[in-house]
């Protein structure tokens, strides 16, 4: 099982939407979020003036379920941001990340190797929209600096989610899925997952792992049109996108890619095609137990530590 850590989370101007810093004990990075309002007060800051790389983030208006990410570096930090708020093909961010060096031992090569990497990790995970017209080359350097970076990458991908950027945490997909078998097989991080109709003919299966619903290739949902569907609007999106796709039966959609929802009522929303409670309408795929009722029996056998 992973270890826990400890992330110190410091809210600069004292509220939880202004600037704030984070570290993990133990680690020499810095990360400094500020919304785009905040920039001329976080670029006031010594850790604008250091070595680093940033992430500029915000809405994608071509992808609405996804965000729209330009990765950078510079040897001052302060500079590249100054050039890019005045950019006007770089309107749509709202946030800024700006990741440095305690002990300043980050240099330039190592920044844009970090850089490189990066953009190939949001590529991965398939959350967000690379926003950088060319992909930066991947710097070649020595071997103990490749694994000292890449040590420094697996802290940010700890931190970031935790100061509430996703765009680096790769999306359960079936192949990913089957990597972690194994991993999950003595743990419950994994539910596996189906929804079935007799009426309508369905059948969609999902996978859930940390609280994220992913629903995988090839299930189907109904095309029957109900008067409600508050994520109506979600399912012309990724029909809209083809990750969601018409069938040559009439009855039915596919999804053409696996795909993540924030929730099941999400998920099984799109699948039928109206209002659902997916906790009710998913089920374990291993005992046809309702989510719901796994959840409940679950809280039951907690012990009460008093």
């Amino acid at each position: 099982m992973t270890q826990g850590r400890s992330v110190r989370l410091y809210l600069v101007e004292g509220t939880p939407t202004g600037i704030l810093t984070a570290e993990i004990m133990n680690w020499t990075g810095h990360v400094l979020v500020t919304p785009r309002s905040k920039l001329p007060n976080a670029l006031q800051r010594p850790e604008a003036t250091r070595t680093g790389l940033y992430f500029l983030v915000g809405d994608d208006p071509d992808q609405p379920t996804k965000d729209r990410v330009y990765v950078g570096e510079g040897d001052s930090v302060i500079d590249r941001l100054k050039s890019h708020s005045k950019d006007v093909s770089k309107d749509f961010w709202t946030r800024a990340c700006l990741v440095t060096s305690k002990d300043f031992n980050l240099t330039k090569a190592h920044v844009r190797y970090l850089e490189s990497r990066f953009v190939q990790l949001i590529r991965f995970a398939d959350r967000a929209i690379v926003a950088n017209g060319n992909e930066p080359a991947l710097k070649n350097l020595p071997e103990s600096d490749i694994a000292d970076m890449e040590f420094f990458i697996e802290q940010v991908q700890v931190i970031l989610p935790v100061v509430g950027f996703d765009f680096l945490r790769p999306r359960v997909t079936a192949q990913l899925v089957s990597a972690l078998t194994e991993a999950y097989a003595s743990t419950s991080n994994r539910l596996d997952l189906v929804m079935n109709s007799e009426k309508y003919g369905f059948a969609a299966k999902a996978v859930e792992v940390d609280g994220e619903i992913t629903v995988l290739k090839g299930s189907r949902g109904s095309t029957a049109t109900f008067s409600t569907n508050i994520y109506g609007a979600l399912r012309e999106q990724l029909l809209k996108e083809g990750r969601l796709v018409v069938t040559d039966d009439p009855r039915f959609v596919e999804f053409a890619e696996d795909v993540a929802f924030a929730s099941p009522s999400a998920a099984a929303a799109v699948i039928k095609n109206r209002n659902t409670n997916g906790r009710t309408s998913w089920k374990l795929a291993n005992s046809g137990q309702s989510l719901k009722d796994w959840q409940d029996a679950s809280l039951e056998k907690v012990i009460d530590p008093s």
